[in-house]
């Protein structure tokens, strides 16, 4: 399907860069640098010293309450500590770069941050009624909140986009039923907030799909390298969700 040029750094949605072009991914590598700085200095901290920057940086609802807002931005560049940034960095910067090369960067921070952002509102709406109600403690209100599994769910949602159309209910289907698995698991709120996330992801992928971004009947097939990126990205959604 292509798309008339835009302002974003991949003027065809779902077209495969070539040459060079294809390794030239400045959101996919920022962002990485970012998380592992971060992760860095973190390991150079105190466990006691870790634990206040961590909550600081959390989207929990005491900070959000407080008006504590950039919350929304700095709890994105917390992965936990450096066995689980290890782990989890070099699987986003797959996610990220399939989604870079296919997306573009433009589109792929609008859907990472819807993910991140929208998820977490809607998780604190609903925490706030759930503690005004008395449903859950009020210890709950100030858990650690951190981390990159909102906007990689959403991501991973949007990846629709690239599938053929005759799979593009199979992939909503079955990462819904795994994230409502999550929820049923874990029953917790973060386990809440990736289905959330997932399903604002395929929210924003099928209206791609409907707007005049993508207009061909048909995406350029993946390339292998591709479809291995999209096979690790779908690892680290597994792990986030039921890990």
């Amino acid at each position: 399907m292509v798309g008339e040029a835009t302002a974003d750094t991949a003027p065809t949605l779902g077209a495969a860069r070539s040459g060079w072009r294809r390794f030239f991914l400045p959101v996919t590598y920022g962002y990485a640098a970012m998380l592992i700085t971060v992760a860095a200095l973190l390991a150079a901290l105190s466990d006691a010293a870790q634990t206040q920057v961590i909550l600081r940086a959390s989207t929990n609802l005491s900070n959000l309450l407080r008006g504590n807002y950039g919350t929304l931005v700095s709890s994105a560049l917390v992965v936990g500590d450096g066995a689980a940034a290890a782990l989890l960095i070099p699987l986003l910067v797959c996610l990220l770069a399939l989604a870079e090369r296919r997306f573009g960067a433009l589109t792929t921070i609008r859907i990472f941050v819807a993910g991140h952002i929208g998820a977490t509102l809607l998780v604190a709406a609903g925490l706030w009624v759930a503690v005004t109600a008395d449903w859950v403690p009020v210890s709950t209100t100030t858990a650690e909140d951190v981390g990159i599994s909102y906007g990689a769910m959403a991501v991973i949602g949007a990846f629709v986009v690239l599938l053929p159309r005759q799979w593009r209910a199979t992939w909503s289907i079955t990462w819904l039923a795994v994230a409502v698995s999550g929820v049923a698991m874990g029953r917790t709120f973060t386990n809440v907030g990736h289905l959330l996330a997932l399903a604002i992801g395929l929210v924003g992928g099928f209206w791609l799909l409907r707007t005049q971004r993508v207009r061909l009947p048909r995406l350029p097939r993946m390339t292998r390298f591709e479809c291995g990126l999209l096979a690790v990205a779908s690892a680290l959604g597994y792990l986030l969700l039921v890990g």
